[in-house]
């Protein structure tokens, strides 16, 4: 299958690299760019793609809230570009149901591996980048950003042990630590689909749309 991605970014240079890098994988195809957030949802609506990589500061509407409109309409990704400095806007996007952040001077297989994953349904977990984030991100109480996903508040440990199995529990705390499918079934000894199980399980118990959403959960409920 084919992947159909979109570039946001106002910078035509940074454009135009994006979406070269792109057309080089026989996978994926650019199906739109934009300069800005509004142009961004009116491609989206228009192309219906499977990924967005998405600048955040960019004039007119910005790629935060671009960000909030394209994950609330339908089955489009957002992978946010940034120069990652840990600031106010990075956890906007992360509010607003981004599902990654890439740095822009990732490396082109970086890239490319980035918008596999998050095209797939899942969210990028970078050691090196998310986890700073999600630290920060689920340590701050009583703030939109130490909100779980679906609710209103911190979910007490106890009652979300009610809510999923002791497996799921095991699962839910290596998602936690950013490790994939196959490195938790080999921690568990079972086999990477039946992870997959586990998690499509706790996604629908926990009203969460990706694993990056788990793992605000599992911070906000003070397991990790």
């Amino acid at each position: 299958m084919t992947i159909r991605v979109v570039v946001a970014d106002d910078q035509p240079l940074i454009r135009e690299g994006l979406s070269g890098i792109i057309a080089t994988a026989p996978d994926m195809r650019i199906v739109g760019e934009a300069a800005n957030g509004a142009e961004a949802i009116e491609l989206v609506a228009r192309e219906q793609p499977d990924a967005v990589l998405m600048d955040i500061r960019m004039p007119g509407m910005d790629g935060i809230e671009a960000t909030r409109i394209v994950t609330t309409g339908g089955g489009t990704r957002v992978l946010i570009l940034t120069t990652f400095d840990l600031d106010e806007y990075v956890y906007g996007a992360l509010r607003a149901g981004a599902s990654g952040f890439l740095l822009k001077d990732a490396s082109p297989a970086h890239l490319l591996d980035a918008v596999r994953v998050v095209a797939a349904g899942d969210a990028l977990l970078a050691p090196s980048v998310t986890r700073r984030l999600i630290t920060k991100f689920a340590g701050t109480p009583g703030t939109t950003e130490g909100t779980v996903p679906g609710g209103t508040g911190p979910e007490p440990s106890d009652e979300l042990r009610a809510r999923i199995t002791e497996r799921e529990l095991e699962v839910l705390l290596l998602v936690a630590e950013g490790l994939s499918n196959s490195e938790i079934g080999h921690r568990l000894h079972i086999t990477p689909g039946t992870v997959k199980t586990h998690v499509a399980h706790l996604l629908t118990k926990l009203d969460a749309r990706d694993r990056l959403q788990l793992v605000i959960f599992t911070f906000r409920a003070g397991l990790a």
